[in-house]
Protein backbone atom coordinates (compact mmCIF):
# COMPACT_ATOMS: atom_id res chain seq x y z
CA UNK A 1 0.00 0.00 0.00
CA UNK A 2 1.17 3.71 -0.19
CA UNK A 3 1.77 5.47 2.61
CA UNK A 4 3.24 9.05 3.53
CA UNK A 5 6.20 8.55 5.86
CA UNK A 6 9.51 10.46 7.31
CA UNK A 7 12.41 8.62 8.47
CA UNK A 8 14.00 12.23 10.42
CA UNK A 9 12.51 15.33 12.03
CA UNK A 10 12.24 18.14 10.29
CA UNK A 11 10.45 20.15 7.73
CA UNK A 12 7.95 19.35 5.12
CA UNK A 13 10.51 18.11 3.17
CA UNK A 14 11.06 15.03 4.89
CA UNK A 15 7.76 13.44 4.36
CA UNK A 16 8.26 10.63 1.49
CA UNK A 17 4.92 8.57 -0.07
CA UNK A 18 6.65 5.08 -0.04
CA UNK A 19 5.66 1.60 -0.44
CA UNK A 20 4.29 -0.29 3.21
CA UNK A 21 3.23 -3.42 4.65
CA UNK A 22 -0.64 -2.67 5.13
CA UNK A 23 -0.89 -2.84 8.88
CA UNK A 24 -3.81 -5.10 10.66
CA UNK A 25 -6.30 -4.47 13.61
CA UNK A 26 -5.15 -6.27 16.68
CA UNK A 27 -7.65 -6.32 19.64
CA UNK A 28 -10.15 -3.85 19.76
CA UNK A 29 -9.39 -2.26 16.91
CA UNK A 30 -10.75 -2.21 13.15
CA UNK A 31 -8.78 -1.45 10.09
CA UNK A 32 -10.42 1.09 7.61
CA UNK A 33 -9.61 1.07 3.94
CA UNK A 34 -8.60 5.02 4.01
CA UNK A 35 -10.79 7.19 1.90
CA UNK A 36 -9.64 10.60 3.90
CA UNK A 37 -7.41 11.56 6.48
CA UNK A 38 -7.52 14.88 8.91
CA UNK A 39 -5.13 17.24 8.65
CA UNK A 40 -4.19 18.72 12.19
CA UNK A 41 -1.13 20.68 13.57
CA UNK A 42 -0.01 17.62 16.24
CA UNK A 43 0.72 15.83 12.36
CA UNK A 44 3.21 18.24 11.43
CA UNK A 45 4.37 19.36 15.30
CA UNK A 46 4.85 15.52 15.43
CA UNK A 47 6.91 15.73 12.34
CA UNK A 48 9.14 18.53 13.41
CA UNK A 49 9.79 17.11 16.18
CA UNK A 50 8.47 19.06 18.76
CA UNK A 51 8.21 17.03 22.16
CA UNK A 52 4.78 16.36 22.96
CA UNK A 53 4.43 13.40 25.40
CA UNK A 54 1.35 12.46 24.26
CA UNK A 55 2.64 11.28 21.19
CA UNK A 56 6.27 10.00 21.43
CA UNK A 57 7.38 8.96 18.13
CA UNK A 58 9.95 6.07 17.07
CA UNK A 59 11.32 6.75 13.82
CA UNK A 60 10.56 6.10 10.57
CA UNK A 61 7.37 7.26 11.26
CA UNK A 62 3.60 7.45 9.26
CA UNK A 63 1.84 10.73 9.99
CA UNK A 64 -2.04 11.05 10.94
CA UNK A 65 -4.06 10.57 13.79
CA UNK A 66 -7.74 11.52 12.27
CA UNK A 67 -9.23 9.36 9.10
CA UNK A 68 -12.76 7.93 7.48
CA UNK A 69 -12.75 4.87 5.61
CA UNK A 70 -14.47 1.48 5.37
CA UNK A 71 -13.90 -0.90 7.60
CA UNK A 72 -12.74 -4.18 6.32
CA UNK A 73 -11.00 -6.06 9.36
CA UNK A 74 -12.05 -6.14 12.90
CA UNK A 75 -9.69 -6.81 15.88
CA UNK A 76 -10.33 -9.19 18.36
CA UNK A 77 -12.94 -8.58 21.08
CA UNK A 78 -14.69 -5.44 19.17
CA UNK A 79 -18.56 -5.57 18.77
CA UNK A 80 -21.15 -3.32 17.43
CA UNK A 81 -19.30 -2.89 13.92
CA UNK A 82 -19.04 -4.90 10.91
CA UNK A 83 -17.32 -4.79 7.72
CA UNK A 84 -18.56 -2.33 5.17
CA UNK A 85 -19.16 0.07 7.38
CA UNK A 86 -18.61 3.57 7.16
CA UNK A 87 -16.85 5.19 9.71
CA UNK A 88 -14.28 8.31 11.01
CA UNK A 89 -11.98 8.26 14.20
CA UNK A 90 -8.50 8.53 15.37
CA UNK A 91 -5.76 5.73 14.92
CA UNK A 92 -2.10 6.07 13.74
CA UNK A 93 -0.44 6.58 10.51
CA UNK A 94 -3.70 7.55 8.55
CA UNK A 95 -2.22 9.07 5.97
CA UNK A 96 -2.52 5.91 3.76
CA UNK A 97 -4.45 3.83 2.17
CA UNK A 98 -5.10 1.20 5.21
CA UNK A 99 -4.70 2.45 8.64
CA UNK A 100 -5.61 0.73 12.29
CA UNK A 101 -8.76 2.99 14.31
CA UNK A 102 -8.24 2.78 18.38
CA UNK A 103 -11.17 4.72 18.50
CA UNK A 104 -14.02 5.25 16.12
CA UNK A 105 -17.69 6.00 15.52
CA UNK A 106 -20.80 5.35 12.55
CA UNK A 107 -20.43 8.29 10.45
CA UNK A 108 -23.66 10.46 10.20
CA UNK A 109 -26.14 10.01 7.67
CA UNK A 110 -25.20 12.58 4.76
CA UNK A 111 -21.66 13.53 6.23
CA UNK A 112 -19.22 12.26 3.36
CA UNK A 113 -15.75 10.97 4.01
CA UNK A 114 -14.01 14.00 3.36
CA UNK A 115 -16.10 15.92 5.92
CA UNK A 116 -16.35 12.72 8.72
CA UNK A 117 -12.23 13.02 8.32
CA UNK A 118 -11.85 16.36 9.70
CA UNK A 119 -13.78 15.89 13.08
CA UNK A 120 -12.11 13.34 15.85
CA UNK A 121 -9.30 15.28 17.18
CA UNK A 122 -11.15 18.34 16.64
CA UNK A 123 -14.05 17.64 18.21
CA UNK A 124 -12.38 15.81 20.90
CA UNK A 125 -9.85 18.87 21.93
CA UNK A 126 -12.96 21.35 21.25
CA UNK A 127 -14.51 19.18 23.95
CA UNK A 128 -11.74 18.87 26.18
CA UNK A 129 -10.52 22.68 26.55
CA UNK A 130 -14.38 23.88 26.99
CA UNK A 131 -14.61 21.46 29.76
CA UNK A 132 -10.89 22.51 31.67
CA UNK A 133 -11.56 26.27 31.27
CA UNK A 134 -14.50 26.00 33.08
CA UNK A 135 -17.10 28.15 31.08
CA UNK A 136 -20.39 27.84 31.89
CA UNK A 137 -23.80 28.92 30.03
CA UNK A 138 -24.42 32.68 30.28
CA UNK A 139 -21.05 33.54 30.49
CA UNK A 140 -18.42 34.59 27.48
CA UNK A 141 -15.76 32.98 25.94
CA UNK A 142 -13.29 34.06 23.73
CA UNK A 143 -11.28 31.85 21.07
CA UNK A 144 -8.34 33.37 19.63
CA UNK A 145 -7.54 32.11 16.47
CA UNK A 146 -11.07 30.92 16.40
CA UNK A 147 -11.54 30.07 12.47
CA UNK A 148 -9.63 26.84 11.62
CA UNK A 149 -10.76 23.11 12.77
CA UNK A 150 -11.05 22.76 16.82
CA UNK A 151 -11.89 27.12 16.60
CA UNK A 152 -15.04 26.54 14.53
CA UNK A 153 -16.02 23.07 16.88
CA UNK A 154 -15.51 25.24 20.10
CA UNK A 155 -18.03 28.24 18.55
CA UNK A 156 -20.14 25.74 17.83
CA UNK A 157 -20.31 23.81 21.33
CA UNK A 158 -20.57 26.66 22.72
CA UNK A 159 -23.10 28.34 21.62
CA UNK A 160 -24.85 24.97 21.81
CA UNK A 161 -24.49 24.97 25.65
CA UNK A 162 -25.74 28.57 25.79
CA UNK A 163 -22.34 30.34 25.96
CA UNK A 164 -21.93 33.61 24.65
CA UNK A 165 -18.63 33.17 22.23
CA UNK A 166 -16.13 36.19 21.07
CA UNK A 167 -14.06 34.84 18.21
CA UNK A 168 -10.71 36.82 16.79
CA UNK A 169 -9.34 35.73 13.07
CA UNK A 170 -8.32 37.50 10.05
CA UNK A 171 -10.43 40.07 8.20
CA UNK A 172 -11.12 37.54 5.92
CA UNK A 173 -12.53 35.61 8.14
CA UNK A 174 -15.20 37.99 10.04
CA UNK A 175 -18.02 36.82 8.13
CA UNK A 176 -17.25 32.82 8.72
CA UNK A 177 -17.49 33.52 12.60
CA UNK A 178 -20.47 35.76 12.79
CA UNK A 179 -22.13 32.30 10.62
CA UNK A 180 -21.01 29.82 13.71
CA UNK A 181 -22.81 32.77 16.03
CA UNK A 182 -19.52 34.36 17.46
CA UNK A 183 -19.36 37.96 17.65
CA UNK A 184 -16.08 38.39 15.76
CA UNK A 185 -13.29 40.94 15.94
CA UNK A 186 -9.68 41.07 13.70
CA UNK A 187 -6.26 40.40 14.58
CA UNK A 188 -3.76 43.44 14.74
CA UNK A 189 -3.21 46.10 16.87
CA UNK A 190 -5.60 46.82 18.89
CA UNK A 191 -7.37 44.00 19.12
CA UNK A 192 -8.32 43.64 23.11
CA UNK A 193 -9.83 47.21 22.75
CA UNK A 194 -11.87 45.81 19.78
CA UNK A 195 -12.57 42.43 22.35
CA UNK A 196 -13.69 44.51 25.07
CA UNK A 197 -16.06 46.49 22.92
CA UNK A 198 -18.16 43.37 22.69
CA UNK A 199 -18.36 43.00 26.34
CA UNK A 200 -16.25 41.69 29.29
CA UNK A 201 -14.42 38.27 29.16
CA UNK A 202 -15.22 35.33 31.48
CA UNK A 203 -12.79 32.57 30.00
CA UNK A 204 -10.25 32.33 27.14
CA UNK A 205 -9.01 29.87 24.35
CA UNK A 206 -5.84 30.30 22.58
CA UNK A 207 -6.11 27.91 19.63
CA UNK A 208 -2.98 29.57 17.12
CA UNK A 209 -0.14 30.18 19.63
CA UNK A 210 0.47 33.67 18.01
CA UNK A 211 1.52 34.91 21.53
CA UNK A 212 -1.31 36.66 23.37
CA UNK A 213 -0.99 34.49 26.35
CA UNK A 214 -0.66 37.99 28.21
CA UNK A 215 -3.22 39.91 26.80
CA UNK A 216 -5.47 36.75 27.29
CA UNK A 217 -4.83 36.58 31.14
CA UNK A 218 -5.81 40.30 31.13
CA UNK A 219 -8.76 40.13 29.62
CA UNK A 220 -10.33 37.51 31.74
CA UNK A 221 -8.22 38.56 34.86
CA UNK A 222 -6.93 35.42 35.45
CA UNK A 223 -4.69 32.78 34.42
CA UNK A 224 -6.39 29.87 35.54
CA UNK A 225 -9.46 30.72 33.13
CA UNK A 226 -7.07 30.76 30.16
CA UNK A 227 -6.28 27.13 28.19
CA UNK A 228 -3.95 27.16 25.46
CA UNK A 229 -3.38 24.33 22.84
CA UNK A 230 -0.80 26.01 20.94
CA UNK A 231 1.82 27.73 22.93
CA UNK A 232 4.09 25.56 24.55
CA UNK A 233 5.15 28.47 26.69
CA UNK A 234 1.97 29.24 28.11
CA UNK A 235 2.76 27.48 31.59
CA UNK A 236 5.29 29.53 32.30
CA UNK A 237 2.78 32.18 32.54
CA UNK A 238 0.72 30.47 34.95
CA UNK A 239 -1.95 29.53 31.64
CA UNK A 240 -2.68 25.64 31.13
CA UNK A 241 -1.55 24.19 28.30
CA UNK A 242 -3.87 21.22 27.25
CA UNK A 243 -2.16 18.15 25.07
CA UNK A 244 -3.32 15.24 26.61
CA UNK A 245 -6.58 14.10 24.99
CA UNK A 246 -9.81 12.50 26.99
CA UNK A 247 -11.81 9.87 25.59
CA UNK A 248 -11.96 10.03 22.08
CA UNK A 249 -14.81 7.51 21.66
CA UNK A 250 -17.02 9.66 24.03
CA UNK A 251 -16.05 12.89 22.13
CA UNK A 252 -17.12 10.64 19.08
CA UNK A 253 -20.82 9.79 19.84
CA UNK A 254 -21.00 13.32 21.15
CA UNK A 255 -19.82 14.95 17.80
CA UNK A 256 -22.07 12.32 15.76
CA UNK A 257 -25.13 13.64 18.07
CA UNK A 258 -23.94 16.95 17.31
CA UNK A 259 -23.96 16.18 13.68
CA UNK A 260 -26.84 14.59 13.44
CA UNK A 261 -29.03 17.48 15.14
CA UNK A 262 -27.44 20.18 12.73
CA UNK A 263 -25.50 21.76 15.49
CA UNK A 264 -22.09 21.33 14.02
CA UNK A 265 -20.87 21.71 10.30
CA UNK A 266 -16.99 22.27 10.26
CA UNK A 267 -16.30 22.72 6.45
CA UNK A 268 -13.74 21.35 4.01
CA UNK A 269 -11.66 24.21 2.87
CA UNK A 270 -8.58 22.02 1.25
CA UNK A 271 -8.30 18.74 -0.14
CA UNK A 272 -4.94 17.10 -0.96
CA UNK A 273 -3.86 13.47 -2.34
CA UNK A 274 -1.44 11.56 -0.37
CA UNK A 275 1.48 12.58 -2.70
CA UNK A 276 0.68 16.30 -1.56
CA UNK A 277 0.82 15.73 1.97
CA UNK A 278 3.93 18.32 2.52
CA UNK A 279 2.06 20.66 0.92
CA UNK A 280 -0.60 20.37 3.64
CA UNK A 281 1.46 20.58 5.92
CA UNK A 282 3.09 23.64 5.11
CA UNK A 283 -0.82 25.32 4.36
CA UNK A 284 -1.58 24.18 7.90
CA UNK A 285 1.01 25.38 9.56
CA UNK A 286 0.78 28.70 8.09
CA UNK A 287 -2.54 29.11 9.84
CA UNK A 288 -5.66 31.21 8.61
CA UNK A 289 -7.70 28.42 7.66
CA UNK A 290 -11.07 28.51 7.27
CA UNK A 291 -12.18 24.70 8.68
CA UNK A 292 -10.55 22.49 7.84
CA UNK A 293 -7.80 20.33 5.81
CA UNK A 294 -7.90 16.94 4.23
CA UNK A 295 -6.01 14.42 2.38
CA UNK A 296 -8.11 12.52 -0.07
CA UNK A 297 -6.98 9.16 -1.12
Amino acid sequence: MKKVSFAEFGGPEVLQLIAAEEPHAGPGQVRIAVRAAGVNPVDWRIREGQVLGAHPTELPSGVGLDAAGVVDEIGEGVEGVEAGDHVFGEGASTYAEFAVLSAWARMPEGLTFEEAAGYPSVVETALRIIREVGVRPGQTLLVSGASGGVGSAVLQIARDRGITVIGTAGAANQDYLRSLGALAATYGEGWTERVRQLGPVDAALDLAGSGVIRELVELTGDPGKVVSIADLGAPGLGVRFSGVAGSVPDALAEAAALISRGKLHIPVEKTYSLAEAAAAHIDSRAGHTRGRRVIVI
